[in-house]
């Protein structure tokens, strides 16, 4: 019995003693990691109030994150089917059985690659933007966890995070600079999986979304708003489309020797639309306050890093909203 007891006590601990995946642990273009103290500093002494945060295109959702430190209730959006089970693995609010999650990453870690059959994931992406004997294990892993949710051995915030970990897990292991434009066209170094957990986030006042920014703001309202647009030619579905291709496993028809589905999820913000559409967000959202993030790169020789707005023309339509200040941070 003694031993029975201390061996659940070891099971319960296993979560807390696990290596686990901070929110910040992954490659993401445009990351606000290393300003997200800045932008909150000033959020927190140029405003007023701890009701709503509106944090309209979370991408990573690291300010988000930062709000809930303040705000009761924090709303985040992102387009990315990718990026929202991300949201509802770190801050769902479903209980979930970490011993049981623990015991499928210690399966997970032990598998042999060699005994896995070739797979939708390891023959489109494996000796391109993944090892051949990894990408094997990864479409094993994924279709297992897909396996689970329907025989409902996991439920939808399990689901999730196994989802989450398995995309932190892979983003340490792919051969690229940290997007799926393009893959490095070298031998890829063979490495171990090494599949871990996140670190999930305790907040009961988050509200999750999946919608186009500008048709959202239109059925929300809080104190303030943090807005995060793309601000090139670059579409996140398209940057991310491996992610997307994971987490939907649809299994599509993939195209061109980045191998990408076909175009979804597009955003205006990568348009030439894209001052419109910046407008049309602003003029309807429904805070007392609005932080706007810019980063100036609209003398960029490459012509998909070229803003499709110009910080001239940003400032023209935040004045014509209201009183505006502006900080600046290299």
């Amino acid at each position: 019995a003694e031993q029975k007891l201390k061996s659940s006590k070891n099971l319960m601990n296993d979560y807390e003693n696990h290596n686990k995946f901070q929110l910040q642990s992954r490659r993401y273009i445009g990351n606000k990691a290393k300003l997200t103290g800045w932008i909150m500093e000033i959020i927190e002494s140029e405003t007023e109030g701890n009701g709503t945060f509106i944090d309209i295109f979370s991408g990573t959702s690291i300010v988000a994150k930062s709000a809930m430190e303040k705000y009761k209730t924090v709303i985040i959006n992102d387009l990315l089917y990718s990026n929202n089970i991300i949201y509802q693995a770190f801050y769902g609010t479903l209980k979930w059985n970490s011993n049981k999650l623990i015991k499928l990453v210690s399966k997970y870690n032990s598998l042999d690659s060699k005994s896995i059959r070739e797979n939708y994931f390891s023959k489109n992406f494996g000796g391109k933007f993944y090892e051949k004997e990894i990408s094997k294990q990864i479409g094993f892993i994924r279709q297992d966890i897909e396996n689970k949710k329907k025989n409902k051995e996991i439920n939808s915030r399990e689901y999730a995070i196994l989802l989450t970990s398995l995309i932190y897990t892979i983003d340490k292991v792919a051969n690229t600079v940290g997007h799926f434009d393009a893959y490095i066209k070298k031998p890829i170094t063979k490495k171990s999986l090494n599949f871990r957990l996140i670190q999930t986030t305790d907040f009961k006042g988050v509200k999750i979304y999946q919608k186009d920014a500008n048709e959202l703001v239109r059925n929300i309202k809080g104190d303030i708003a943090y807005i995060d647009p793309p601000y090139n030619s670059r579409q996140y579905s398209r940057f991310y489309h491996v992610y997307e291709n994971l987490i939907q496993w649809k299994k599509p028809k993939l195209f061109g020797v980045a191998l990408k589905p076909e175009p979804e999820n597009m955003s205006k913000y990568c348009t030439v639309k894209a001052k419109d559409t910046f407008k049309d967000l602003v003029e309807n959202l429904d805070v007392k306050y609005l932080a706007v993030s810019y980063n100036n790169t609209y003398k960029s020789k490459s012509k998909s890093s070229a803003n499709k707005i110009k910080y001239e023309e940003i400032v023209e339509i935040l004045e014509s909203i209201g009183e505006t200040k502006i900080f600046e941070q290299s």
